[in-house]
């Protein structure tokens, strides 16, 4: 008897198994489902997987969602930048452009244009999209920081040093906020880490903040910056000198 109930057990555990799902039902479910959600929901979605750095499942989302509002240069801008996020430049470039005549004031679009260049080594182009973005928009941090950036991969240090500090009275964390699923491309950094270390350095010094001036300084030395001993010629360290922080991060001459 109780062997006769098991084998009865089982055959409803069999029964009750569902069917396998093949990848085009499985398609077919994902693309209702998408179809059912509204444009504000779509986009929230794909911001989520944005920030979860999926940016190819953010795009199907972003895209359902233009479906349903084609006049979106938002739309387009979040798209742009899933796609520069997988390094997809011709198709993030496309985007952004067809924001930007979508909205003609969309400084957003206009920065990430020029991070697009940017990151083609394309700096003067770069440069002209972020003043761009600045004529629409002089109070971004980031946007003066990616122009910057420009400059200082041109080689043109005392622009850069303007825009960054710029860049700093506006945001003093600017260089230390990150995100993955906000609306503008920040330059990740400068091919000449130690260079700019110092230059960030020298920057804190004119504007009198210690702390913050060391904190490049070892940034600097540990990117094996060659000019270290300049703080005691460059007339912006004159008031850090006294600091002995200075003397173990760079000691003067005869040590």
């Amino acid at each position: 008897m109780k062997k006769a109930m098991l084998i009865t057990t089982l055959l409803f555990a069999a029964l009750a198994v569902p069917k396998p799902v093949t990848a085009a039902e499985a398609d077919a479910d994902q693309g209702t489902s998408l179809s059912s959600m509204s444009v504000q929901q779509l986009e929230e979605q794909g911001d989520q997987l944005r920030g979860q750095r999926n940016p190819a499942e953010a795009i199907r989302y972003y895209q359902a969602a233009l479906k349903k509002d084609p006049g979106s240069a938002k739309l387009y801008n979040k798209i742009g930048l899933a796609e520069l996020r997988l390094n997809h430049l011709d198709a993030a470039e496309a985007n952004f452009e067809k924001a930007t005549k979508l909205d003609s004031k969309n400084d957003h679009a206009f920065n990430n244009m020029g991070t697009v260049a940017f990151v083609r080594k394309n700096y003067s182009k770069a440069a002209k999209y972020y003043k761009k973005a600045l004529a629409l928009d002089e109070t971004n941090a980031v946007y003066h920081c990616n122009l910057g950036s420009a400059w200082f991969s041109q080689n043109k240090l005392e622009h850069a040093m303007d825009e960054y500090a710029r860049a700093i009275e506006i945001d003093p964390e600017v260089f230390t906020k990150i995100t993955q699923s906000g609306t503008i491309a920040r330059v990740a950094g400068t091919e000449d880490s130690a260079k700019f270390d110092f230059m960030m350095a020298k920057i804190f010094a004119k504007q009198g903040d210690v702390d913050q001036t060391m904190h490049w300084l070892q940034k600097a030395k540990e990117d094996g910056y060659g000019n270290m001993k300049d703080v005691y010629k460059d007339e912006e360290f004159s008031k850090m000198r006294q600091d002995p922080r200075l003397t173990q991060i760079v000691p003067p001459a005869g040590y």
